[in-house]
């Protein structure tokens, strides 16, 4: 690596990273993108889904310029059990209307997007891991990578979750595995026709599905499924935290998913393409850092900024929106020639009111809903129940509707349905 000194160094080249070196680059600024991984995405696993208003401000006519897969016209969630699931289906070609979203395969979409970046002259080195970051007077004044070392004026920490840089210059504490899920993510390659005939993948038209249940055994997590053009990222989910006292590993609740009556078929037959692990912040507004030091800024899963609401998750579009507002941020202080944490600071106020902050505030008792194990065990059990004698016709006494759900809701627990009730109203 070179000894020459830049204006910005990034740590990351995944999204939050490389929207901040193009809205730096594009203004002019010398700025150095470093990333561990042998290329961007290389290393980043998401489940693949990308709503695309962040980067529409960025890039206007990204939707014919990037690598996308499919628009996302269906949703779907399911609670699992064992046996059976219940499934909720929005499907309209409307969906998401000018702010639509998309299924990505991130090692393509990042290596674009860092593309972008780089054709308007950011630089980018790649393979080469951060080690520590040089401090001077209380200011951080770039990176020691090995035996080298960088200076800038600002840096921006953009390296993912559990961020150790972060940590060493007190912007974060430890990582509590409570705080954080581990994912598993397979990419599993489908004929044109068993995408058509299995998902109703008809031009680019695709499906984003989540699930809750059995295949995590009632550990906190989940699975998700989303298609590309000629694959399926499929996957799961759970709380580290859980997962260390669970004698059920991740891996094997990925095979049970995978072997879930409401699974197999989908997948069978197709070919592995790709297999990837990745932790991901679940901890919501709460677990979050603080996003701004001297000389330094915080953005993206490294700031903690991804939602699980259960029904939806998002942290692409926060990442891309927080690389943006941190490079203007910079750009602010460069005028001023003050990158103290209060000029800085600019960061988190233009955060604050964007849709990002605005968000993960608005949002930040779900990561206490989604740790009711109830959600995950007497749920979707209950629902099984309720739609099994919703749906069957015995031929002998007759009743009404009330009374033939009456039993699964009473095993449930009335009370605790309402209790359940209230934390879902106060957490959504």
């Amino acid at each position: 690596m070179s000894e020459d000194r830049f204006d910005v160094i990034v740590v990351g080249g995944g999204l939050a990273g490389s929207a901040a070196a193009y809205t730096l680059a594009k203004a002019g600024v010398e700025v150095a993108v470093i990333e561990r991984g042998p290329s961007c995405g290389s290393k980043n696993m998401t489940g693949g889904r990308l709503y695309g208003h962040s980067l529409k401000k960025l890039i206007p006519d990204f939707e014919q310029r990037a690598p996308l897969e499919r628009r996302i016209t269906k949703e779907r969630v399911s609670l699992m059990s064992a046996g059976g699931s219940t499934t909720v289906e929005f499907d309209s070609n409307t969906l998401g209307g000018d702010k639509a979203s998309y299924t990505v395969v991130r090692g393509k979409f990042d290596q674009w997007l860092a593309s972008e970046a780089e054709a308007l002259g950011a630089t980018y080195v790649c393979g080469i891991r951060v080690d520590d970051l040089i401090v001077r007077n209380g200011k951080v004044r770039g990176i020691i990578a090995g035996e080298d070392k960088l200076e800038a004026d600002v840096v921006i920490l953009a390296d993912g979750v559990n961020s150790l840089l972060a940590q060493k210059i007190g912007l974060a504490g430890p990582t509590d595995s409570n705080k954080v899920a581990v994912g598993l993510k397979e990419v599993i390659k489908l004929s044109e026709q068993q995408m058509k005939d299995r998902f109703g993948a008809v031009d680019d038209n695709g499906t984003a599905w989540l699930f809750a249940g059995d295949p995590t055994l009632g550990s906190i997590g989940g699975g998700f499924l989303y298609t590309n053009k000629d694959s399926v990222s499929l996957g799961i989910v759970a709380t580290v935290g859980d997962v260390e006292y669970s004698e059920t590993s991740v891996v094997e609740m990925l095979n049970r998913f995978k072997e879930h009556r409401l699974i197999a078929p989908l997948i069978e037959g197709g070919e592995l393409l790709e297999y990837s692990a990745h932790l991901v912040p679940e901890g919501g507004y709460d677990a979050m850092p603080e996003l701004v030091g001297d000389g330094v800024l915080v953005a993206g899963d490294a700031a903690g900024m991804v939602l699980n609401l259960g029904y939806m998750v998002r942290g692409m579009d926060l990442a891309i929106e927080a690389g943006h507002q941190a490079a203007n941020a910079v750009l602010y202080a460069r005028r001023r020639g003050d990158y103290s944490r209060k000029t800085l600071s600019s960061y988190k106020t233009a955060l604050e009111n964007s849709f990002v902050l605005e968000d993960m505030k608005l949002y930040r008792k779900a990561p206490e809903f989604m740790e009711n194990r109830r959600v995950f065990t007497r749920f979707p059990i209950m629902l099984e129940e309720i739609m099994r004698a919703m749906f069957t016709v015995d031929g002998e006494s007759s009743e009404s509707l009330v009374k033939k759900i009456l039993p699964a809701v009473s095993d449930a627990g009335i009370t605790a349905l309402a209790k359940d009730a209230v934390q879902i109203i106060s957490a959504l």
